[in-house]
């Protein structure tokens, strides 16, 4: 299998700040419902994961293929063999955070 054969695995770690001054207690199920609404974003090469944000030297995104971590050029790579930018995919994909957060609150 070749490397794009195999889905990018996108990890995005939510901070529960980002859903306001109760965020705490809400991050996890929001975890949840971003990922059901990130799933359609590009669901033919990136497998998404999403998770609270609970160890802040982590980044909020990092990418792997088959659970081998991969440096930010390595999935600048992978990406542009889709015909993406990484800055332009990280930007779609917080640009998309305030629409997944207003759905989950029913705003």
């Amino acid at each position: 299998m070749t490397i794009s054969q195999q889905k990018l695995t996108v990890m995005f770690r939510i901070e529960a700040g980002c859903l306001g001054p109760q965020g705490i207690s809400h991050v996890a199920s929001f975890c949840k419902h971003a990922k059901a609404e990130l799933e359609v974003l590009y669901p033919d090469f990136i497998d998404w994961h999403v998770t609270p944000r609970s160890d802040k030297s982590l980044p909020e995104i990092s990418y792997s293929i088959g659970g081998r971590g991969l440096n930010r050029a390595q999935a600048t790579r992978y990406l542009a063999l889709f015909g993406h930018l990484i800055d332009e995919f990280e930007h779609a994909v917080f640009d998309h955070l305030p629409e997944i957060i207003d759905h989950y609150f029913g705003r």
